[in-house]
């Protein structure tokens, strides 16, 4: 496992956009810095992302400096977001949290992320991530919190495990499908020099400075299908998955991981496998 390195970093500034490729980025205890902090929203205060609405994958979200966001997307004008001062908070849904955000202050941003999807949405911030919103206490240790992402603080994903999946593919029912690029995924860290499936067994890992633990397999859903630069959807990865990645009842790929120190990683930092 000596030649293992971090192959790429990615964040998602708003929850279900485009991803951010980054050479370089500060893990805070909830998750890689600037990832997930923002979402968008329905009129019943219930998450919206690529599962209900694949055109979010064409939509994209640049940092700013503070935390705010310049959204933009195909046939719309970019519209930058500041962060919303504090207080006002709304009770929002994410699957089966319950979590307070901030709604952007400024009703032409809400305007606009519903234009672009058609249907009434409302852009929030999740303004203290270190008290918000605790990951799955079936899965963390006391205080571990984590942003807006699906549930957990970082995704870690393998090149050689994508290639396996792949070979998979091109010799299943629907070969022409692959192969598929890691983005339907939509991973944090992506690490190469490993064997394919080696991140099964792991349970504690290092990135350059930074420990984490390895908290559970990830479950995929119907993103997956969803290629990433068209919106349309397939059959791959997940009828792959079910056959070969069943794993109670989850068709898993890539690990969930919780920082347990902060620090900088950056693309080409070796990776150990502690345990």
């Amino acid at each position: 496992m000596g030649n293992a390195r971090l192959h790429s970093i990615h964040v998602h500034p708003v929850k279900a956009f485009r991803s951010l490729p980054l050479r370089e980025v500060a893990v805070e205890p909830w998750g890689p810095a600037g990832d997930r902090r923002w979402m968008l929203i329905d009129d019943g205060g219930k998450v919206v992302t690529q599962r209900q609405q694949p055109r979010l994958a064409l939509a994209a979200a640049e940092l700013l400096p503070g935390g705010g966001v310049l959204l933009s997307a195909p046939g719309m004008e970019p519209v930058a977001v500041p962060v919303p001062r504090p207080g006002g908070t709304v009770r929002v849904e994410l699957f089966s949290d319950k979590v307070e955000a901030v709604p952007a202050e400024d009703p032409a941003v809400h305007a606009w992320c519903s234009a672009y999807l058609g249907i009434g949405v409302r852009l929030v911030h999740l303004d203290d991530p270190a008290t918000r919103r605790p990951v799955d206490p079936e899965f963390a240790l006391p205080g571990e919190t984590v942003t807006f992402a699906d549930g957990f603080p970082l995704l870690l994903t393998s090149t050689a495990s994508l290639d396996a999946l792949n070979s998979l593919i091109a010799t299943g029912d629907h070969p022409a499908e692959g192969p598929l690029p890691m983005s339907r995924f939509r991973p944090n860290v992506v690490v190469d020099g490993t064997a394919a499936w080696a991140e099964d067994d792991w349970s504690r890992i290092t990135i350059g400075e930074v420990a984490f633990r390895v908290a559970k397999p990830c479950g995929r859903c119907v993103v997956t299908t969803t290629d990433q630069t068209t919106a349309e959807r397939g059959k791959e990865p997940l009828h792959s998955l079910g056959r070969h990645r069943r794993r109670g009842g989850k068709l898993v790929f890539g690990q969930n991981l919780v920082p347990l120190s902060p620090g900088t990683i950056r693309v080409g930092d070796p990776v150990g496998i502690v345990a």
